[in-house]
């Protein structure tokens, strides 16, 4: 990522939750103000299970129904 981007991502309320081990790229990002943003550059879809799923596949899920019962 270019560096230069950050800030202003921040601004408009990205967080960068999770950077590599050097701190120079990220690796998860969230929107708080949402009801599920998560953007990740890593791949849990490699540790998911179909009955033992990635906590981010989880957690999608959770929120997937959560917002379906809203309607």
């Amino acid at each position: 990522m270019n560096g230069a981007y950050r800030a202003p991502l921040e601004k408009g309320g990205l967080v960068f939750s999770g950077m590599s081990p050097d701190g120079l790229l990220p690796e998860i990002v969230e929107r708080p103000d949402h009801p599920w943003f998560i953007g990740v550059q890593f791949h849990p879809e490699l540790k998911s299970r179909p009955f033992d799923p990635h906590p981010l596949f989880r957690g999608f899920i959770e929120a997937a129904v959560k917002q379906a019962r809203l309607f």
